[in-house]
């Protein structure tokens, strides 16, 4: 045939692990005897080849080489992926960058792929296929081997007995290339019928062969007279699932829900963010001034916090931690997933009945409890971290280190003291606005206005000393969470003072 039609194409491979390698180098001889029958050059035509099995890899642009033999050479140096058969991907890689300006694609040149596959895809072609058609590229489907009619047959351009070839084996490749050749020599030049400007296309035009169609931006549909674009209600007509309300945008749609409601995170069904996740890890004191009918409380105000929350694997975790003199987990994050496993486990924890050592215990809560390996989620998921330090007496180490570097990571601290617990201590635990994080119950007055003023500061507009509360729920589940803290405390107070008051003798430590 003539080398006389100009032509960007594209050679897409398939080279996946079912390519045996003898066949692999007749695929390589196959792009060669075409090459060799076109007019190469950057003002003739141009060829781009890419690779593709699980992934997609281009070997050489349209812009790369403008010699035959520079080409020739880069096929012969291909090396296989060897892996999958994701042909649907190629194609979008050939659509989307191959076929583009900045790789060398020219306008008013027909663009024509060639793919030459032994199998079929591991992923969808149909839509994709069609897509790249629609924006004007050519497409001929080669199958050799093992491949599959109805694959080649969804890849190809029209008409198909022009377009889609079965070879039975890679030995035969070689006769096909010959005829392909004149298939190739015999596409037209492209005229942009486009730019005589007499379409009346709504939105756009797009140059075939001999001819034009129109075509829609995103969200509209063509109708019957093929140039009208009219938009399309998503709503109406696809499932959207929306619990509440569906709205619809030009090409899209989102849900909405009724006020004082928040849409989850499936960005479909609604709620009061009672779903809302926290990681809360406790760190309570069992030193021996505790006593041991005293740690029981603690335990059962332990719980009573733990009946606040919704607990589960994808909502809020609980992890406990006990120090005195030394540091032991007595659970992890991500140990138990339903509230009564939680409960369980806190009743069975041992007193230690050693020193204070909250400093400690901060540092291992930090480096320790809030890691992945222990179940804390990602970071980037923006559930809330936060640390609560029950004690009931000044540490015995410095805590001021531990307590600033877990507030810079982004955990909001709560210190709860009791009895001779320091004030002071239990401010630099807590984080801004240290009133609303800190609680000391020998004054129950105190703990009312707290509980009140919680009310009323539901979620602060900026951020929470050093942690931004992007999500509402995030917030929503830190509000509940002191308004349960609070409650619990209110009721454990009661109980604690009224118990040292019959129990211990006076004069004695906390």
């Amino acid at each position: 045939s003539e080398k006389t039609h100009t032509l960007d194409l594209i050679f897409i491979i398939d080279s996946s692990r079912s390519v045996r390698p003898h066949e692999f180098e007749t695929m390589r001889k196959f792009m060669i005897d075409i090459l060799n029958t076109l007019d190469i050059g950057p003002d003739a035509t141009r060829v781009g080849v890419v690779q593709y099995s699980s992934q997609v890899h281009s070997e050489f642009s349209l812009k790369t080489h403008s010699k035959l033999e520079a080409m020739v050479k880069g096929i012969n140096q291909i090396i296989p992926l060897a892996q999958g058969t994701m042909t649907g991907l190629a194609i979008k890689y050939a659509m989307n960058v191959a076929f583009s300006a900045e790789e060398g694609d020219r306008p008013k040149v027909p663009n024509v792929a060639v793919i030459v596959t032994d199998g079929r895809p591991q992923d969808r072609v149909a839509e994709v296929a069609a897509e790249a058609r629609e924006k004007g590229i050519e497409i001929y489907a080669v199958g050799v081997a093992r491949a599959d009619m109805t694959s080649l047959r969804a890849m190809a351009s029209p008409p198909f007995e022009d377009h889609v070839f079965l070879v039975e084996s890679f030995d035969l490749i070689h006769q096909f290339g010959l005829q392909f050749q004149d298939k190739l020599c015999a596409i037209d030049l492209l005229i942009d019928y486009c730019s005589f400007g007499n379409h009346s296309c709504d939105h756009e035009c797009v140059s075939v062969l001999n001819g034009y169609h129109c075509r829609c931006n995103e969200g509209y549909r063509l109708l019957e007279d093929g140039k009208t674009c009219q938009h399309m209600d998503l709503c109406n007509t696809v499932e959207h699932g929306c619990e509440h309300q569906c709205v619809s945008t030009p090409g899209s749609y989102y849900c909405i829900c009724p006020e004082g409601q928040l849409l989850q995170e499936d960005g479909k069904s609604c709620g009061t963010c009672k779903s809302a996740n926290i990681d809360l890890v406790l760190l309570i004191d069992g030193s021996k001034s505790v006593r041991p009918q005293n740690f029981e409380l603690v335990k059962k105000f332990v719980n009573q916090v733990v009946d606040s929350l919704d607990v589960s694997a994808h909502g809020t975790r609980v992890g406990l931690v006990q120090y005195s003199s030394r540091v032991r987990t007595e659970f992890p994050l991500n140990m138990y997933h339903t509230a009564d496993e939680i409960k369980a486990a806190v009743m069975k924890v041992e007193y230690m009945e050693k020193g204070t050592m909250t400093g400690l215990a901060l540092k291992h809560m930090l480096e320790n409890s809030f890691s992945e390996a222990e179940g804390a989620r990602p970071l980037g998921r923006n559930i809330p971290r936060i640390g609560l330090v029950f004690t009931d007496g000044r540490s015995q180490d410095d805590i001021t280190e531990w307590a600033k570097k877990a507030k810079e990571a982004g955990i909001t601290m709560y210190a709860v003291g009791v009895g001779k617990a320091v004030e002071d201590e239990l401010r630099e635990i807590a984080s801004e606005p240290v009133e609303k994080h800190f609680y000391y119950t020998t004054d129950f007055t105190a703990i009312s206005t707290i509980a009140e003023n919680l009310k009323l500061n539901v979620c602060p507009e900026e951020s929470q000393g050093e942690i931004e509360v992007k999500d509402p729920c995030a917030c929503e589940s830190l509000v509940e969470f002191q308004q349960a803290t609070m409650s619990t405390l209110e009721q454990f107070t009661q109980k604690h003072i009224l118990f040292r008051s019959l129990h211990l003798n006076p004069g004695s430590h906390s």
